[in-house]
C-alpha cells in the first residue's frame, strides 16, 4: 500500500494525474484505486477521492471495498440514507465484513443515537481481530454519553495496547479527572512509565497531576524527567516555569521559558510569563520589554496590558497608564477589567467624563462590581451632576441592596437636591457602618455634621 507517498514515489497516482490531465481513460486495479482515494482522502482532496472512485465503481461495480469507500464518504457528506442503503446491498455481497457494522455506528453516532452505536461496535468485537481501533470507538461513544467509568475500561484498554497512542492517553486522563481519580491517573502513568522511562509525554502529564495533589517537588522532578525524555519538549519547560515561579525561583523559571522559546515560534504567554518574573526581580525595564513584545505578538494579549498599566499605576504615572488603556482597549474593547482600569486612571487625573465611560462599559458588560457603580457616582457628583448620580445609586441599589458605601453617596446626592430631611435619615441609620470617602468628603459637610 502507497498511502500519503508523493506522487514522485506513487506511480499510480501520477498515472491517474495524467490521465484526468489528458482525458484518457486508463485502467486500474481496484487496489490501485483503493490507495489513489486513500490518497486524496488523507490530504482531504475529496474532490479528486470522488472522481477516482466514481472511475474506479465503473470499472470494477462489485468490489466491496471500493463500495465500502464510497459508503464512507458518503456519510462524510451526511448523505446518511444513501449510505445506510449502500451498506445493504455491500451487505449481500460480503454479509460478515466488520467495516459494514463499523460504518453504520458512525451514522448512528453522527445521528445522536450513541447506545446503537455501542450495540454495533461492540458487535464488531465479536468478530474482529484487531480490536484496538473498536475500543478507541467505543470509548469514545461512552464519551458522549457521559459515561466515564466505561469510556475510562476502553481507553485504557489501548493505551495498554499501545503506550504511544497519546490520544487516547488524554482521553483516559480526561475521564480519571472527571471522576475525580487522581491517584488512579497517577498509577496509571507510573505503570506506562515502568513500561517506557522516556515516555515524555507520560512525565508530563503526571507533573500536572502532582501539582493537583498540591506535590510541587515530584511535579517539578516529573517535568525534569519529561525534558530528559525529550530536550524539545515546550511544554514540559513552561510547566516547570510556572512552577518555579511559584516557588519563588525567578531566575529559573525565566531561563525554562526563555529555552522554551529555543524549539517553538515565540508566543505571548511565555513573554508574559518572563515579564512578569523581571517584574518580581526589580528588572523593571526588562520586563516592560518582554511584556511589550507579549503585545506586539498578540494585541489582545489581556494579562500583559495590565501588567504593564498597573506597573504604571503602582509608580503613579497616571499619564502614561491613560495612554496604554487606551491603546489596549483598541484590541480588547469587551474587558471589563481594562474598563476598572481606565476609570480608575481617568478618575486620578480628574477626567471625570472618561471615568464614568469607564464604569458604565464595565458595567454593561456585565461586571457589577461595587466598585465600578461608586466610582461612577463619584465621577457624577465631583462635576455636581446629582441628578444623574442619583439615578446611577437608585440603580446600584438594586444590585447591592442596603450598602451604606451606596447609601452614603444616595444620602448626600439627596441633600444637594433639597431632601434634606430624607438625607438625614438614610445618613443617621448607616453613619456608624461606613468610613466617609476621602474623595467626596467635602462635597456634603453639613449632611456629616462636622
Amino acid at each position: 500500500m502507497f498511502d500519503n507517498l508523493s506522487e514522485d514515489a506513487n506511480p499510480s497516482l501520477t498515472k491517474f494525474e495524467e490521465m484526468l490531465r489528458t482525458n484518457e481513460v486508463l485502467f486500474f486495479d481496484s487496489l490501485e484505486f483503493e490507495n489513489i482515494i486513500h490518497h486524496y482522502i488523507d490530504f482531504a482532496q475529496f474532490n479528486l477521492a470522488k472522481k477516482a472512485l466514481k472511475m474506479g465503481m465503473e470499472q470494477h461495480p462489485q468490489n466491496v471495498e471500493l463500495m465500502l469507500l464510497k459508503s464512507e464518504i458518503l456519510i462524510f457528506d451526511g448523505e446518511h440514507k444513501q449510505a445506510e442503503d449502500l451498506l445493504v446491498e455491500i451487505e449481500r455481497i460480503s454479509p460478515d465484513h466488520e467495516e459494514i457494522l463499523l460504518q453504520r455506528a458512525d451514522i448512528s453516532s453522527k445521528k445522536k443515537d450513541h447506545p446503537k452505536a455501542i450495540q454495533l461496535l461492540e458487535q464488531v468485537l465479536e468478530i474482529t481481530d484487531e480490536p484496538i481501533e473498536t475500543w478507541n470507538l467505543l470509548a469514545m461513544e461512552h464519551l458522549f454519553l457521559e459515561d466515564y467509568i466505561k469510556a475510562k475500561i476502553y481507553f485504557h484498554k489501548c493505551v495498554k495496547e499501545n503506550a504511544l497512542d497519546y490520544q487516547s492517553l488524554y482521553n483516559l486522563l480526561y475521564c480519571y479527572e472527571q471522576l475525580g481519580e487522581e491517584i488512579q491517573a497517577i498509577n496509571t502513568l507510573n505503570n506506562l512509565l515502568e513500561i517506557n522511562p522516556y515516555n515524555e509525554v507520560a512525565w508530563h502529564q503526571l507533573g500536572k497531576l502532582y501539582i493537583n495533589i498540591n506535590k510541587p517537588d515530584e511535579a517539578l522532578s516529573a517535568f525534569e524527567f519529561a525534558i530528559i525524555s525529550d530536550e524539545c519538549f515546550t511544554g514540559a519547560y513552561i510547566e516547570k516555569g510556572k512552577l518555579l515561579e511559584k516557588k519563588g525561583r525567578f531566575n529559573e523559571a525565566i531561563d525554562n521559558y526563555e529555552f522554551s522559546l529555543n524549539f517553538n515560534d515565540p508566543n505571548a504567554f511565555v513573554n508574559n510569563r518572563i515579564g512578569l518574573c523581571h517584574l518580581k526581580l526589580g528588572n523593571d525595564k526588562l520586563a516592560i520589554k518582554y511584556l511589550e513584545e507579549s503585545i506586539k505578538l498578540e494585541p489582545s494579549y489581556e494579562k500583559s496590558w495590565i501588567a504593564i498599566i498597573d506597573f504604571l499605576i503602582d509608580n503613579k504615572d497616571y499619564l502614561k497608564a491613560q495612554l496604554y488603556v487606551k491603546k489596549s482597549l483598541q484590541s480588547n474593547s469587551d474587558s471589563t477589567a481594562l474598563w476598572k482600569k481606565s476609570a480608575m486612571i481617568h478618575f486620578q487625573l480628574n477626567f471625570y467624563e472618561e471615568t464614568a465611560v469607564g464604569c458604565e462599559t464595565a458595567i454593561d458588560l456585565g461586571d457589577q462590581d461595587l466598585n465600578n457603580w461608586t466610582l461612577w457616582m463619584d465621577s457624577l457628583m465631583l462635576v455636581n451632576d446629582w441628578q444623574k448620580a442619583l439615578k446611577i445609586g437608585e440603580q446600584a441599589l438594586q444590585y447591592n441592596q442596603k450598602n451604606p458605601s451606596v447609601l452614603y453617596r444616595l444620602a448626600g446626592c439627596k441633600f444637594r437636591l433639597g431632601n434634606k430631611n430624607e438625607a438625614h435619615l438614610i445618613f443617621d441609620r448607616i453613619k456608624n457602618e461606613i468610613k466617609i470617602p476621602r474623595n467626596i468628603n467635602h462635597l456634603f459637610p453639613e449632611l456629616i455634621k462636622i
